[in-house]
């Protein structure tokens, strides 16, 4: 396991930021971690890179503790917090050399910037100082940093904030890229994020875990059941729909469309399929729907506040 979180609890007077968390992360997986503000997301993170110590509990990266081993433990880890710490006056490459320093990377030092500073995308930027550069080139300087070591562990909160389209794609590619290889902890508020780069979710609120999945997955848990668009050319009796086996309710959304909602959580299509050809109707369109991740994130997190 590189992350194993066992009854992790952090306590701050009489609040409880974090309460009793369990979960562990293999290698090789992109996790979203969610949850609305002051859920304990951060918390979480500062703990397992050894920022601050739990009140109970414990945590180990790539079998270290993150308390009694914390050296061990942080060497495992690349982090890019939510507000990245970086020295304004000083040059991209001046700033890398001295984070390699740091990690006392030698005779290697050289290689492995130039190696950072293509992978994320700063070559034309390596000359200026980091106070002159976009929101989003310093965020690629914050991953610079955070991957300059070869850490297996990546922790990342809101790694894509402030990037534009064309670096979003980017920073995506190399965020995949990565966790084929590292475990790589993702915090984001942008839940297309987290369908488009995770394995897994892990959402928590109040302090709790309160869902442990895939995305795809926890939409299907969620909604409950699935919905689905059809079209057809012919008019047809809502009664002849309804009589479907699986069908718990249908909605005429005017100009030949019908949302048909199932029953239970089986995907019907086949049914409806069948439906079309018994009654020798055109089927213009037949399209599943589930909801979206935001849905799953509001119904999850209201729900336990």
């Amino acid at each position: 396991m590189s992350i194993e979180v066992n009854q992790l609890t952090k306590v701050y007077g009489q609040q409880k930021a974090i309460d009793s968390l369990n979960f562990t992360i293999d290698t090789g997986q992109v996790v979203g971690f969610l949850g609305p503000n002051g859920a304990g997301k951060t918390t979480t993170m500062k703990i397992l890179t050894s920022f601050i110590p739990p009140s109970s509990g414990s945590a180990k990266v790539c079998g270290f503790d993150v308390e009694s081993q914390s050296m061990e433990a942080r060497r495992q880890i690349g982090y890019l917090p939510e507000h990245n710490p970086l020295y304004l006056d000083l040059y991209v490459r001046e700033y890398l050399d001295f984070a390699a320093g740091l990690h006392k990377l030698g005779k290697n030092k050289k290689s492995r910037i130039d190696e950072m500073i293509e992978v994320t995308g700063l070559e034309r930027e390596s000359g200026k100082k980091i106070g002159q550069l976009s929101k989003g080139y310093r965020q690629r300087v914050g991953l610079a940093q955070a991957m300059l070591h070869d850490p297996q562990v990546l922790i990342l909160d809101e790694p894509t904030s402030g990037l534009d389209p064309n670096q979003l794609a980017d920073i995506r590619a190399l965020i995949i890229s990565l966790g084929k290889q590292k475990t790589v902890i993702l915090s984001t508020h942008i839940m297309q994020e987290v369908q488009a780069m995770t394995d897994r979710v892990l959402i928590i609120n109040n302090g709790q875990l309160v869902a442990d999945d895939t995305a795809t997955a926890l939409q299907s848990r969620v909604s409950g059941s699935k919905s689905y668009l059809l079209e057809f050319q012919q008019s047809v009796s809502p009664a002849l729909l309804e009589a479907i086996e699986g069908v718990a309710e249908v909605r005429n959304i005017g100009n030949g469309q019908w949302r048909v909602f199932g029953s239970n959580n089986e995907d019907i299509r086949s049914e409806l399929f069948k439906f079309a050809v018994r009654e020798n109707l055109v089927l213009l369109t037949m399209q599943m729907e589930s909801g979206s991740i935001e849905d799953v994130f509001r119904e999850l997190t209201s729900s336990q506040a």
